[in-house]
């Protein structure tokens, strides 16, 4: 699809007033997103496990404008407590996507969201925030059009999401998702991500994600700030080759079930990612000393107990430790004799692959 078949252009009468409510969880990327262009056009693909627990809660509430103002009007609201110094990046997303959602200008919002995990420290929480926000418009967008089908509504819903967080697009469907338009992949977009198209081998169906949180505090650096520095970084080019490679690797990985073969594809792209912020200019590093310390103890480990477990970073601190299920106990048995120690207040959440976004 072209983003033209995004505008809306119906006449259908508009509900006076309403609300839809979505929860929406984060995803942890395999393959990274790292560096775009334009309005959030990645530079390359990105493969992402969606996760199950952690998730925000968004309730929506709609009411239609009784004079002819053409202002954004919006409220923004986190547990139930105004929230004025989240209102800029809403303002910026609803700006963005008024283009191809014209309606929203006739409304006035109330906006209440909650997180199960920190936000802006490295787990995507604008991932699943904008996606859950996306979805909350596009249930208002249903109820002005209920001719709109199910595949348009999620394809939409994660082209919106794009525009106001990279990551969020791949936050909407469930266990594997894939964004970024790439030659193997025929129905793949910039725009939107898509469900990953090809078989993916039952171990990774049931894979935990174990969050180890290394630094709930507010990244030094935001995400944004981040992938601009990739527009003339050193490496660029060549990170998105790789990068373009590495998804075609781990499609073949996907399919036949090489544990072995993920955990060094996996980690290996979150040490690229790092790496490519301490070489940027200006350079900066988001890990911490305990973020290395674990990185070591999972490595010696594995290597001792020969079970696949390995590890992946967003763009922060934290650490996500991946594992199939089969290997859960001993894993756990690990975190919580070896490694909680490292993390603030002995604080993880035991995560793993999930459904994807329901409407509550």
């Amino acid at each position: 699809m072209k983003k033209e078949d995004f505008i809306y252009n119906n006449n259908f009468v508009a509900p006076l007033s309403g609300s839809s409510h979505w929860e929406s969880p984060s995803n942890i990327a395999l393959v990274k997103y790292w560096g775009k262009s334009d309005l959030q056009i990645p530079k390359n693909t990105s493969i992402s496990f969606t996760l199950s627990k952690c998730l925000t809660n968004t309730k929506f509430d709609f009411v239609k404008k009784t004079n002819n103002s053409k202002l954004i009007d919006f409220e923004i609201y986190y547990n139930d407590n105004l929230k004025e110094d989240f209102k800029p990046k809403i303002q910026s997303f609803l700006e963005r996507i008024v283009t191809y959602c014209p309606y929203i200008l006739n409304y006035k919002f109330k906006i209440n969201t909650i997180n199960t995990f920190p936000h802006s420290s490295g787990i995507a929480s604008s991932a699943s925030g904008i996606s859950a926000l996306a979805l909350c418009i596009m249930s208002l967008e249903k109820l002005i059009n209920p001719k709109i089908t199910d595949e348009y509504f999620y394809t939409k819903a994660s082209f919106l999401a794009r525009l106001g967080s990279g990551s969020a697009c791949r936050s909407l469907k469930g266990s594997v998702n894939l964004w970024g338009a790439h030659s193997s992949f025929n129905s793949s977009s910039n725009l939107y991500s898509i469900n990953f198209p090809y078989e993916v081998n039952d171990i990774f169906k049931t894979y935990h994600d174990a969050v180890l949180l290394v630094d709930k505090g507010i990244k030094t650096v935001s995400s944004t700030a981040g992938h601009n520095l990739m527009n003339n970084h050193p490496f660029g080019e060549k990170r998105f080759q790789i990068a373009q490679e590495n998804t075609d690797k781990l499609s073949t990985i996907l399919k036949n079930g090489d544990t072995n073969e993920f955990v060094k594809l996996v980690e290996n792209e979150a040490l690229m990612l790092h790496g490519l912020m301490m070489t940027s200019d200006p350079s900066y590093i988001l890990i911490k000393p305990n973020t290395l310390r674990i990185i070591e103890s999972i490595r010696e480990f594995r290597f001792k107990n020969d079970i696949p477990v390995c590890f992946t970073l967003d763009a922060g601190a934290n650490v996500h430790v991946l594992f199939p299920d089969k290997y859960s106990d001993k894993v756990y048995n690990f975190i919580e004799t070896k490694l909680k120690v490292y993390c603030e207040s002995n604080s993880y959440i035991k995560d793993c692959v999930g459904f994807g976004a329901k409407q509550l």
